[in-house]
């Protein structure tokens, strides 16, 4: 694709991307810590332009605290929050918003400058993504809306959207920078879609997770490997995961959240025995590195799990899942492009 842009180019675009990649994962950092402190709500207009600084005087925080009094999670949850405890949660909003207009800037004026240089068509990739980038802008605030009128809480269903797109985004970054980075040398080893497939999977679980951050489903049945004291959620019978309720259901949810780590792991094991079965070498260590970010996704799901979903654990867990897409992507893309 990028094969006839020259190498100078090249370089700088990489670069660029690289950097992109590194401000979209802080921003999904972010993202989870504005929802694991219920910090997402404390900003209740869309501000496109006039939150791009954050309060400067006392009679602004007081109109943004007096905005927060109207919803329902002030009238009903937090009711005896001082303006103090409401800077805390609001910095983690601004923060999450902030971040995201600064990608919006930093992809935009590098996108135009490269187009001018390079053109247009053979930028197209690029700009599909800066679309999907002010797309998420839109899909945080719809988001945002489903928590301002009859909920304590965002809507689990509008969250896990909003994060498979920034997930969408930051890995069609990292594809493009693989593609800057190689040459495509189409020479695909393993002839199923065993790969493919384990990238779905991953895809599943991210929205899964989502689920059990959005109804803070991680926070009930701390054992494992049980769920209490036996395999299935003892609040619920097995005929229940097959209605669409079920992914409105915290125990269920975290039961599907679980057992998707499961199926990940077996086609990981089943994909590690193919390639050292049919020794395809090149792959070897691309199979080693996801082995070891799959082994620390589960780990810290355990442990987070064990913690009742701690604010530092689960930040931890939500950042492994970045290192799984980034090996997972990596190593799909080894095998359809040796290089």
């Amino acid at each position: 694709m990028y094969t006839q842009i020259n190498n100078k180019y090249r370089l700088y675009m990489s670069n660029w991307l690289l950097f992109m990649f590194f401000l979209v994962s802080s921003m999904i950092v972010v993202g989870g810590l504005t929802r694991l402190t219920d910090s997402g709500l404390s900003i209740t207009e869309w501000e496109i332009f006039r939150g791009f600084l954050p309060p400067l005087t006392n009679e602004t925080w007081n109109e943004y605290f007096n905005l927060y009094k109207k919803i329902p999670e002030f009238e009903l949850q937090n009711f005896s929050m001082n303006l103090n405890e409401f800077k805390f949660i609001f910095w983690w909003e601004w923060a999450h918003r902030f971040f995201g207009r600064l990608i919006g800037l930093f992809f935009l004026v590098p996108l135009i400058y490269f187009s001018v240089k390079i053109g247009f068509k053979k930028l197209t990739n690029l700009h599909l993504i800066f679309l999907l980038i002010c797309f998420q802008g839109f899909l945080g605030w719809y988001m945002v809306k489903s928590g301002l009128v009859d909920n304590v809480d965002v809507s689990h269903f509008r969250l896990s959207i909003h994060l498979l797109f920034a997930f969408i985004i930051l890995s069609l970054i990292f594809w493009n920078f693989l593609d800057l980075m190689y040459l495509r040398k189409k020479d695909k080893k393993m002839k199923n879609f065993l790969p493919e497939i384990f990238i779905i999977a991953i895809f599943l679980q991210i929205i899964f997770g989502a689920f059990v951050s959005g109804m803070d489903a991680g926070k009930i049945y701390n054992t494992w490997p049980l769920m209490g004291y036996s395999y299935f959620p003892d609040d619920n019978k097995i005929i229940d995961l097959f209605k669409l309720s079920a992914f409105s259901d915290p125990s269920l949810v975290q039961y599907l959240h679980r057992n998707m780590a499961y199926l990940i792991l077996i086609l990981y094991i089943i994909i590690t025995f193919i390639i050292y079965k049919k020794k395809i070498v090149f792959l070897f260590k691309p199979i080693i590195i996801l082995g070891f970010t799959i082994f620390l996704q589960i780990l810290l799901g355990i442990f987070t799990l064990l913690s009742g979903a701690g604010i530092f654990i689960s930040s931890l867990h939500q950042f492994s899942s970045i290192l799984l897409i980034t090996a997972s992507l990596f190593f799909l893309y080894k095998n359809k492009y040796k290089f």
